[in-house]
């Protein structure tokens, strides 16, 4: 078995439900499955003396799930007072609108056609719920309406699908564009290097107690896939299909199709810079 302090990032190992940092507890969503890893990491955030809480990403529209979130909360003591979204995919938003029926809470997203209520989230902005601070973090390249909520108190982000806890994500092109993306992984990265951020809190996977080497890895990872695909293209594999028959020959089959939005991704960005035709 592989040692988790070698791993990119430090992945925390044991059970992935339950209190992750002072401030941070995850409920999983049992929607497991290649492209969701163990399922959908459900947060719940709260000031360690609050009554209040955030639940960011309240999942798919599973009734067990989303009881489960609010007896959770009831248990520490607590009432969520407010609901977040990092993105639209439905393995993190489709249960948000029953969320909000079953704890009366506004919903607040990037995008508008996902919030309930007047009030969307944009960058610069700060959430502060019960004591709690949460700041608003603008990371499009997975989606284009992604955000990251960094939490100063514990020195975390939560990433949403911008950084897993185990693997890479995809860009979902054509809304996810990788030249966002590659920005949203260094504006990730000044998070680790000048306001001391240690631990990520994905969308999925592990909490990741290393978040600067998991950003740099991710850094690392995109450029050389992205020279990987170049090298094909002047191969003479022009489809994407082709590409990731060739480039991605190591990988599950079954993530081909995910892979294919990401080639797409890699040739427009290559296109759009003139390194390719």
């Amino acid at each position: 078995m592989t040692d988790a302090t070698a791993l990119p990032g430090q992945p925390r190992g044991g059970v992935l439900s339950g209190p992750a940092t002072a401030r941070a507890a995850n409920v999983l969503a049992p929607n497991a499955s290649p492209m969701t890893l163990d399922g959908t990491n459900t947060w719940i955030v709260a000031e360690p003396d609050s009554e209040l809480a955030v639940v960011i990403d309240p999942g798919p529209l599973d009734d067990g799930h989303l009881r489960h979130v609010v007896d959770t909360a009831g248990r520490a003591g607590r009432r969520v007072a407010l609901t977040l979204l990092t993105h639209g995919h439905p393995d993190h938003a489709e249960g948000a609108a029953r969320f909000a029926e079953l704890t009366g809470t506004r919903v607040r997203a990037l995008d508008p056609a996902l919030r309930l209520g007047d009030e969307g989230l944009g960058a610069g902005d700060v959430v502060t719920v019960g004591g709690l601070e949460l700041r608003v973090v603008p990371t499009p390249g997975h989606t284009a309406d992604s955000l990251s909520f960094h939490l100063p108190a514990d020195r975390a982000v939560l990433t949403g699908d911008t950084v897993l806890g185990r693997g890479t994500t995809v860009v979902a092109h054509p809304d996810g564009r990788l030249g966002d993306y590659l920005d949203s992984l260094r504006r990730l990265r000044s998070l680790t290097v000048d306001d001391g951020v240690r631990t990520v809190l994905p969308g999925h996977g592990p909490v990741l107690e290393d978040a600067q080497g998991a950003v740099e890895y991710y850094l690392a990872h995109r450029a050389h896939r992205l020279a990987q695909v170049e090298t094909a293209v002047e191969d003479g594999y022009r489809t994407p299909a082709e590409v990731v028959a060739h480039v991605y020959a190591d990988v599950d089959r079954s993530l081909w199709p995910a892979a294919e939005l990401s080639v797409r991704a890699q040739l427009e960005y290559l296109e759009e810079h003139g390194l390719i035709r």
